[in-house]
């Protein structure tokens, strides 16, 4: 498929996102691309900035404030990175999956673009989540990896993403890449208590939950102010990088759909004047 006829799969899936009806008045609503670029350019400011500010809050008590583990030593300080990088995995992919949902079901334009741009941000907080738990594990378990139920399953939830994200782009027709995404974040979700679970079901080096838990945190104050401090800016940042992301989803959409709506105007072709008939010669 080239030229022209490349184009008519993306030009029918973008004009069907302004003419898809929807049933209920609040996701109609909320479905307005216009709508959302005027929150978004007001609210990304203050998001970028609070998310610097509290991850410079949070590594200062984390690097500095908080005290060594009194078997871990320094290593411990691994956690405050680790730790809210694996909860925004799980937090993602649960968006993800909601989203995807109301894509599916009421066929809602920003639902479709928003589970499209947090998959990327998911999958590199659980690659940060995997990479510094092996980093800690080295000395603690004295081995980067191990196969057991609670890393295993996190590993298959970045093949999710990745997946998702090789679904969604993965098809000339972005309606069907978007289907197809969809039910795969949909059924990946029978992952999120397996990963969450894993050390209640099976016996696993990691050690069973200690913050959210029902008997209250285990962990102490000390340390525990520093981890909740980063995870608020570690979702302080996954917004504002989801809607950084989202506009320009949509600004690329507008531009092409400009492109392809956009009727060139007809050259004006100089036509040659008839050649005069020869003149007699006057004599």
């Amino acid at each position: 498929m080239s030229g022209p006829d490349r184009n008519q799969p993306y030009l029918r899936y973008i004009r069907s996102l302004r003419d898809r009806p929807t049933d209920l008045d609040m996701i109609n609503r909320l479905a307005n691309p216009a709508r959302f670029m005027r929150f978004s350019d007001a609210a990304m400011p203050w998001f970028a900035w609070a998310s610097l500010a509290v991850l410079a809050i949070g590594l200062y008590l984390a690097l500095v404030v908080a005290p060594p583990d009194y078997q871990q030593g320094e290593s411990v300080r691994i956690m405050y990175i680790h730790v809210p990088a694996a909860w925004m995995a799980l937090s993602v992919y649960l968006f993800v999956a909601i989203a995807s949902a109301v894509a599916l079901v009421w066929r809602h334009p920003l639902a479709e673009i928003a589970a499209a741009s947090a998959a990327p941000i998911g999958a590199a907080f659980t690659l940060v989540c995997l990479a510094t738990g092996s980093l800690w594990g080295r000395p603690m378990w004295g081995t980067w990896w191990v196969w057991d139920a609670r890393l295993t399953s996190v590993l298959v939830l970045f093949f999710l993403y990745l997946g998702h994200i090789a679904l969604v782009n993965g098809f000339d027709e972005p309606s069907r890449g978007v289907r197809a995404g969809s039910v795969l974040a949909l059924v990946g979700v029978v992952n999120l208590p397996i990963i969450k679970f894993s050390v209640d079901w099976w016996n696993t080096l990691h050690q069973p939950a200690s913050v959210v838990r029902l008997g209250g945190p285990t962990i102490d104050i000390s340390m525990l102010v520093p981890l909740l401090v980063m995870a608020a800016g570690f979702l302080l940042l996954f917004l504002m990088l989801l809607m950084l992301r989202m506009r320009t989803t949509l600004n690329e959409r507008k531009a092409m759909a400009l492109r392809l709506n956009a009727t060139p105007g007809r050259a004006r072709v100089s036509t040659p004047e008839p050649a005069a008939a020869p003149q007699p010669a006057v004599r």
